[in-house]
């Protein structure tokens, strides 16, 4: 359907009333342009394409607030840019908490000898070799392979949200056996050869 064909007091209308084919108009209609936008802020084709995907999840939570005077366009863009910037704190975040870690490590690396800090790797690895089978193997998929926990739910045929359990659960037994900087040094340091 075209858009001048789809009048947008309706379409407002029709996605307030939680339309499915509204919606999908909607994703039909905007969804280049908005992945478009996206990439012009991050450049960062993949990122854009989360900022987006976000858009419209929230635009369809949202759908009762919409306002038929209002335009959806704007509205759209108005959420990339507040996702955009969103997601740019959240790496900043991720950024200064990398630089925390990196310091302490240093400090750590430091303070002790090489042999002691290979003490250290074995006997986080042996502490790994013991969790649960399935925890085990998604932790290392995680650690050893680096892939994310949507690439390990589909090549071990998982959900993301047991995949996000099962490295949860793995983070906690570890914790409980070691202190921070411990697990920071072995996150940091080991690729679990």
């Amino acid at each position: 359907m075209d858009y001048e064909l789809y009048p947008h007091k309706k379409l407002i209308n029709d996605l307030r009333k939680g339309n499915e084919s509204a919606y999908v108009f909607l994703l039909e209609k905007f969804h280049r342009l908005l992945l478009v936008y996206a990439t012009s802020l991050t450049r960062d084709k993949t990122l854009s394409q989360d900022i987006v995907q976000n858009v419209f999840i929230k635009t369809w939570e949202q759908r009762k607030k919409l306002k038929p005077e209002a335009s959806i366009k704007n509205f759209l863009f108005k959420l990339v840019y507040t996702e955009f910037i969103d997601q740019y704190r959240k790496l900043q975040s991720t950024s200064a908490l990398e630089k925390k870690y990196a310091d302490t490590l240093n400090q750590f690396i430091e303070k002790t000898d090489i042999e002691e800090i290979h003490n250290i790797l074995d006997t986080v690895k042996k502490e790994i070799e013991k969790l649960p089978p399935k925890c085990k193997e998604v932790f290392l998929l995680s650690r050893k392979e680096g892939l994310t926990n949507v690439e390990i739910a589909d090549y071990l045929k998982l959900s993301t949200k047991t995949v996000e359990a099962h490295i949860t659960k793995a983070f906690s037994i570890l914790r409980g056996k070691f202190n921070a900087t411990t697990l920071i040094l072995f996150l940091s340091l080991s690729t679990l050869n």
